[in-house]
């Protein structure tokens, strides 16, 4: 049930980015940006900061697609996962320490989005469990090393809501924690701060990239 819903949230959120355009976000400073006019996009594995060992990965599968529907051609997962192990790199730590122009060199992308996963996973109370996740971001110009964007999103699901005072609370706490335990929620609220954080026309996120009707619209 819960993967239909994020399904459906997810889905609600594209729709919603494509049905309309926002301008951006009066706070973000986008000079740097519209100069570089980044065309691919190079996504790192993120660096972890939660206390959850599948943040990395599950940040990191969600990241590419609202990218590439903000109009950028990213370079696949696997493509870049394989090339850093064929070069005996593992550690996230390590890749977001490489020079900016290694990673042109390796990849040919234009841009590189470094991201930490602040917060993953469910916390648990006596009658509600509140599921959150929070990712920093920032975009690089592999060309000049320069900050071309930066953002933060903090996305938090608590418990459906259920009436019979103290003895319905108590039972919708057995049962959220039965569907955590048996599916990663997290997941799916990744995949709604993903969305917020990254894709164009949010007022806030990336501008429009070249493969989007939406190009230099903002």
């Amino acid at each position: 049930m819960f993967r239909l819903f994020s399904r459906l949230a997810a889905l609600g959120t594209a729709t919603l980015l494509a049905g309309c355009v926002a301008p951006p976000h009066k706070n973000v400073d986008y000079t740097a940006f519209r100069e570089s006019k980044p065309a691919s996009i190079l996504v790192l594995p993120p660096l972890n900061a939660s206390v959850e060992p599948a943040a990395t990965a599950a940040v990191l599968s969600l990241a590419t697609l609202p990218l590439a529907e903000s109009g950028y051609y990213v370079v696949p997962v696997a493509v870049m996962d394989e090339t850093f192990k064929q070069n005996g790199m593992d550690s996230a730590d390590d890749i977001h320490a490489l020079a900016p122009g290694r990673l042109r060199e390796i990849f040919g992308a234009d841009a590189a989005l470094y991201m930490t996963v602040k917060d993953y996973g469910v916390r648990y109370q006596v009658v509600q469990s509140t599921v959150t996740v929070a990712i920093d971001a920032h975009l690089i110009d592999l060309r000049t090393g320069a900050r071309l964007w930066e953002g933060s999103k903090s996305i938090a699901m608590g418990p459906s809501q259920s009436g019979g005072g103290i003895i319905g609370m108590l039972v919708q706490a057995v049962i959220d924690q039965i569907a955590n335990n048996l599916q990663d929620r997290s997941y799916g609220v990744a995949d709604i701060a993903n969305r917020s954080l990254l894709s164009a026309g949010t007022g806030g996120g990336l501008l429009y990239g070249p493969r989007s009707p939406h190009y230099a619209t903002q």
